[in-house]
Formats: C-alpha cells, sequence, structure tokens
C-alpha cells in the first residue's frame, strides 16, 4: 500500500518536539518528498512576473476576478484528484461539465414544460454528473475495461449529446437567478468578514479537537506549536483574502462555494476511513483487497465524485456567461483540470497527493490564464507555458518516487 499520508498524520508520528518535526521534514525532503514546495515557488514566480509586466495584475479588482476564472477548473480538479489517487484517469470530465451545464439550462428554461426553480435545476445537472461517474465507474470496475477507453467513450457520448440537444437552437441563455449567482453573487463586506471569523474557528475547533482527542487516546500527538502556527496561518490567509477582496466589491459566491468543495473533500480523504482506502487502493489494489478493503466499491465512489464535481463545474461555467452553446464542455476545461490536479502535486501513479493540491494548481493554471490575456500574450504562449509547467510537476513526481523508493520510502 501507499505510505502516502496527510500532513497531520505524518507530524503526529515524528514526536511531539518542534525539533523532530522539523528533522523529519527535513529527511522527507532529502527523499523526495517535497510537498507543496514548488507549487508555492511557482505562484510566487508567476505572480512576481507578471506584476512586473502589468500592474493590474496585483491589484485587488483583478484578485476577485481571477477566483471566478479559476472557480470552474478547480472544482472539477478536485474531482480528478480521487480519481488519480487510485491510479485510474477520467477523460469525459470536460463533456461531462458541457452536459451538465446543458441540463441546468434546460431544466430552468423559461416557458419549457420542465421550468423548475434554479435550485432544482443545479441538483439535477450535479446528479447527472453523478449517475455518468457511476456508470463509467462500474464498467471499471466490474468489467475491467481501462479507465482511458471507457471515459474517451463518455466524453463521446456527452459530446454527442450537447449536440443532440442544442442541435435545434445552438444557445439557451439562463435567466433564473439563482442558477446566474453560483458565479456572479457577491457577498457583503460584512458578510465576507463573517466567513472568514466562521473559517477560523472552525479550523481551530478541529484542529485542537483532534489534538485533544488523541491525546486522551494516547496517540502521539504532534507538536502543539505546529498546530497553533496552522490554524493563524490559514485563519490569517482568510483574513487577508476577505480584505482583498473588499477593497472593491467583496467576496464573490463562488469562491465561498470552492473553498467549501476543497475544505470538504479535504476532510474526506484526510480524516476518514474511505480516505484512507482510497490511498490504499491507488498505492496497491491487490495489497488493499487482501486487507478487506472492498475495491471496487472505492473505484466506482471515485469516479462518482469526479462525476458530480464536473457537474458543479459545468454549473459554474454556465453561470459565469449566463448561457450555453455548442462549445461548452470543449476548448481546454479537460486538459486544464487534470493540469491542475496534476501540477498541484497529486502523482499520475496513484496513491500520492492531497485535495488542496486542486486549489494550488487551479490558481497556477488560472493565474498563467489571467496574467498572458492582462499583457496582451498570444495564445499559444498560455498553451506551451502550461504544458512546460505540465511537463515539469510530472518529471519533478517521477524523479520524487525514484528517490523516495531508493530511501525506502
Amino acid at each position: 500500500m501507499s505510505t502516502a499520508a496527510p500532513a497531520e498524520v505524518q507530524a503526529a508520528a515524528a514526536g511531539d518536539s518542534l525539533g523532530a518535526v522539523l528533522r523529519t521534514r527535513w529527511e522527507a525532503l532529502k527523499g523526495g518528498d517535497v510537498g507543496s514546495l514548488p507549487v508555492i515557488v511557482g505562484i510566487i514566480a508567476i505572480t512576481a512576473y507578471f506584476t512586473t509586466k502589468t500592474p493590474i495584475f496585483f491589484t485587488s479588482v483583478n484578485f476577485v476576478n481571477l477566483i471566478g476564472q479559476m472557480a470552474g477548473v478547480t472544482v472539477i480538479a478536485v474531482g480528478i484528484v480521487f480519481v488519480l489517487l487510485i491510479g485510474e484517469i477520467d477523460l469525459s470530465v470536460g463533456y461531462v461539465s458541457g452536459l451538465a451545464s446543458v441540463t441546468v439550462a434546460e431544466f430552468q428554461l423559461a416557458g419549457s414544460s420542465h421550468n423548475y426553480p434554479g435550485l432544482v435545476a443545479i441538483a439535477l445537472a450535479i446528479l447527472l454528473g453523478a449517475g455518468i461517474g457511476a456508470v463509467q465507474g462500474s464498467i471499471i470496475a466490474f468489467l475491467g475495461v481501462p479507465s482511458f477507453v471507457v471515459t474517451l467513450a463518455g466524453l463521446l457520448i456527452c459530446q454527442g449529446m450537447i449536440i443532440e440537444v442544442l442541435g435545434t437552437t445552438g444557445v439557451i441563455g439562463i435567466t433564473d437567478t439563482q442558477v446566474n449567482d453560483v458565479s456572479n453573487y457577491i457577498l457583503s463586506k460584512n458578510t465576507g468578514w463573517i466567513v472568514a471569523i466562521v473559517f477560523t474557528a472552525l479550523l481551530a475547533f478541529a484542529s485542537l479537537g483532534a489534538y485533544v482527542s488523541r491525546r486522551r487516546a494516547g496517540l502521539p500527538t504532534g507538536n502543539l506549536i505546529i498546530t497553533v502556527a496552522r490554524v493563524v496561518f490559514y485563519g490569517g490567509l482568510a483574513f487577508a483574502v476577505v480584505a482583498v477582496c473588499n477593497h472593491t466589491r467583496g467576496v464573490p459566491l463562488v469562491g465561498l462555494v470552492v473553498l467549501f468543495v476543497v475544505v470538504l473533500f479535504s476532510y474526506l480523504a484526510g480524516r476518514t476511513t474511505f480516505g484512507r482506502h482510497v490511498y490504499a487502493v491507488g498505492g496497491n489494489a491487490e495489497a488493499a483487497r487482501r486487507a478487506g478493503i472492498n475495491v471496487k466499491l472505492i473505484r466506482i465512489l471515485c469516479f462518482v465524485i469526479s462525476g458530480s464535481m464536473a457537474g458543479l463545474g459545468g454549473i459554474i461555467f454556465a453561470s459565469r456567461i449566463n448561457g450555453v452553446d455548442l462549445t461548452v464542455g470543449g476548448g481546454t476545461i479537460l486538459l486544464d483540470s487534470i493540469s491542475a490536479a496534476v501540477i498541484g502535486g497529486v502523482s499520475l501513479f496513484g496513491g500520492r497527493g492531497r485535495v488542496s493540491g486542486a486549489l494550488f494548481g487551479g490558481l497556477i493554471i488560472g493565474m498563467i490564464s489571467n496574467g498572458t490575456d492582462l499583457v496582451g500574450s498570444a495564445d499559444w504562449v498560455k498553451y506551451i507555458t502550461t504544458g512546460l509547467i505540465l511537463l515539469a510537476a510530472v518529471t519533478l513526481d517521477t524523479v520524487a518516487r525514484r528517490r523516495q523508493a531508493a530511501a525506502g520510502r
């Protein structure tokens, strides 16, 4: 099975002293476990480069725009993370998101026989994505068909269904306020501060609660200073984001949606039995099966998550432009979503990575797209830059795995 583990588990096993934790982290770094360091360095470098090219890039107005630009890809990338963790791939997410976009637009269509409230249309679109994921996952798990082939077929089927639905009109406008608010609603400034306070309080409660419960059970707790520092850092980051957004209109609702998705699935992957089973299946499926894990069910559920997040991503894309057309789900959505997960540190070989990597990877993809548009670069610059970063991320992952194997990690 995989030796990968969430950061808090590794820290707990390292010992209680700060020195022991730092020594363990240094040894892991020498062994090839670089964690989020390359992503953080990349974000800083990209920010510095585009700031020198245009003063607009490092402004609160552009930061709010960036949140909206990266939201759809980031949400889809969260689902991709789970598929990659079990050593599979999902090539259908682009057009699954497109079909979900068409679904939410169709089910809110005024004057039709299926004009449902916006929230119902949103739920139906997400359920459609989950259903597609369940079908694809079942074929992969029970029949043993490679995920590459199954999801490639799913891509083509979903693309055909989009053409069939939109063939007569080509465009469906979205007029429902609830649907359009997903990407376009801005929280009031006071609400933004409340969100930051609640997030920090919940993070502190969860972190310190885990520390106390492990201490009472006689389990390794890790260093309390690091636990507090983590809460202070992420809480401070939340307040900083709200402060920047409040310099202009306020925090976009879609940013809150992304935060909720990342936190929810980070908890699912890092703090639940299901999450441990996902890592185990990705590390060694046969060993996981012999340990009593229902490998087929884990695979199906991971594809359900991927389909659901593709559905939610499609809703975000449709809401952003207030409609859908025949190009929905196409373009670079698929490649950007997979790239975001891989650039964020999720291994293509399975068993290693964190859900938060999708957020960092989505941020890098969004920053490149946003920055090249602001400086007026041609599209080929955007594609080549993204491709080079993706190649670097996969190369780093390959080299890191070899070093970790050599170090016996």
